[in-house]
């Protein structure tokens, strides 16, 4: 004779509850606590019940449900690809909720590209996080968003619209003091040149102001140049750094502020200067690690985009949910070294 085929009032023994509640949770015509519901699943994949993949469905059909986007940069950069796998993952991992995610690129820094993303996404989803500029479009996009009812976050850049909910991201005048300390390490005296991929990210403007505040500080014989701003694109970035290389022939020091590093590499290699300026970048990618092993780099500030990833999830799923959180969620940086890459 073959094995008895385990019935409802199985599970229902199983699980310490009536046969009654187990229809209910099968059929899913009628609410069963959350709690009661998931004890009738553990008891039905337990003892083998046949349809213990139906109770799952009506388990996880009994979560609520919810919307994020995100806005990010452009596709081809490593950063912005690694920080969507980072939000997908965290997104996927949250608990007692169902969550949909749509995660969107956007190729250049046009305000009004950004804007009129953030208007459309705003419309999807019940929470919106936007790595942006800031500019009075964007910031009229992301009201006109908190009046429909989405929560916006900035991550990585602050923004200065009063109706987004929160920033999520590392403190950009302390990373910016820091490199001033790395940098001030190297030498003290000379010409530095600073390259800032955009004043209009709040972010890159802070990570300059910090710099510039250290150096002064605690540098004084030391020239600091006047910024180049280079939209925060590799083949920007190395005309940029290729005129700064042309105009100061004894450069000592080089800072950036942003992506683009590739750029950067590539003009102080065509120049005959890599490892002989002391090169201070951010972010850690195949080609910034290459040039900390060679010397071309001295030191990287790198964001911890899984927890970037992590705590934005967080915080939209909280303000979703109605709850209080902290406007501000500040993340350590690290610091790279050749000796630690």
């Amino acid at each position: 004779m073959g094995e008895r085929r385990v019935t409802m009032a199985d599970v229902a023994d199983a699980a310490g509850v009536g046969i009654a509640t187990v229809d209910r949770v099968l059929s899913g015509r009628a609410k069963v606590r959350r709690e009661t519901a998931e004890r009738v699943l553990e008891a039905a994949s337990r003892i083998g019940y046949h349809a213990k993949g139906l109770i799952a469905d009506r388990v996880a059909g009994a979560l609520p449900f919810c919307r994020l986007g995100f806005i990010l940069q452009k596709e081809s950069k490593t950063f912005y690809r690694r920080l969507g796998r980072a939000i997908e993952a965290a997104a996927g991992g949250a608990a007692d909720i169902r969550v949909s995610t749509e995660v969107s690129f956007v190729d250049a820094l046009s305000p009004d590209d950004l804007s009129s993303r953030i208007r459309d996404m705003a419309g999807k989803v019940d929470a919106l996080g936007v790595v942006s500029i800031d500019h009075p479009s964007v910031t009229s996009a992301i009201d006109s968003a908190a009046e429909a009812g989405c929560h916006v976050f900035s991550m990585l850049s602050p923004l200065s619209a009063a109706s987004v909910k929160g920033y999520i991201g590392i403190d950009g005048r302390k990373a910016g003091r820091t490199a001033g300390w790395l940098m001030r390490r190297h030498l003290s005296e000379g010409e530095v040149g600073i390259l800032v991929g955009s004043h209009r990210y709040l972010g890159h403007e802070a990570l300059e102001v910090g710099f510039r505040s250290y150096m002064r500080e605690q540098a004084p014989d030391v020239l600091l140049k006047e910024s180049l701003v280079y939209l925060d694109d590799a083949a920007v970035a190395y005309e940029a750094a290729s005129e700064l290389l042309r105009r100061a022939p004894d450069l000592s020091g080089l800072y950036q502020c942003g992506g683009g590093v590739r750029g950067v590499l590539k003009a102080l290699q065509n120049d005959g200067r890599a490892g002989r300026i002391a090169y201070i970048c951010h972010e850690i990618n195949e080609a910034s690690a290459r040039a900390l092993l060679d010397g071309t780099v001295v030191a990287a500030i790198s964001t911890p985009i899984e927890s970037v990833a992590a705590r934005t999830v967080d915080a939209m799923l909280l303000a979703v949910r109605g709850k209080q959180q902290k406007p501000i969620a500040t993340l350590d940086f690290s610091i790279v070294t050749p000796e630690s890459v």
